[in-house]
């Protein structure tokens, strides 16, 4: 590799490094308006505002005084996204404070989907505990599994994808 090659990638290594330092990040941005809604959440008729929106959508009731559908699946939907903000999240923001933006995606996404994969599999092996796979209308024992293995075989995919993007940057850098 010649001298002006490495002058070269240098400039625009540090032309990267400046336009990613400039301004606020998304991540940042996120950070901000959270901020502010933890501000305004202090407050009492915002927060009696939020109380009744939460209500409207995730206490509704039919007829007969049940629970309906939509909000059991609004509050699913709801419980999921947050599990995934705060554990996932947690570990990108800690990793991006302390190696840098690419590469706490790339340790986040391998360790997520390795997480994934062993969590997965465990379940195809040894579920379902509970109800007996004769005893589910339709269902046998492998077909209680399939969402199980595509979990597994999605998961393992997407880590190998991860474990050789991590391997391009470490070449990259070297």
């Amino acid at each position: 590799m010649s001298i002006s090659r490495i002058r070269q990638a240098t400039a625009d290594l540090a032309k990267r490094a400046h336009r990613d330092e400039s301004g606020l990040s998304a991540l940042e941005k996120l950070g901000i308006a959270g901020i502010i809604i933890t501000i305004i959440a202090f407050i009492p008729p915002a927060r009696g505002l939020l109380g009744d929106a939460y209500d409207a959508v995730f206490k509704r009731r039919d007829a007969d005084g049940e629970i309906t559908q939509f909000s059991i699946a609004a509050r699913g939907i709801l419980i999921t996204i947050t599990a995934l903000i705060s554990f996932v999240g947690t570990v990108f923001l800690l990793l991006y404070t302390n190696v840098g933006k690419r590469l706490a995606f790339l340790i986040t996404g391998a360790a997520t989907f390795g997480w994934l994969v062993i969590g997965s599999a465990l379940f195809v092996v040894y579920a379902p505990r509970g109800i007996k796979p004769s005893s589910i209308e339709g269902l046998n024992a492998f077909q209680i599994r399939i969402p199980a293995i595509a979990l597994t075989v999605g998961s393992v995919i997407l880590f190998i994808m991860f474990v050789l993007a991590l391997d391009r940057y470490e070449n990259e850098t070297d």
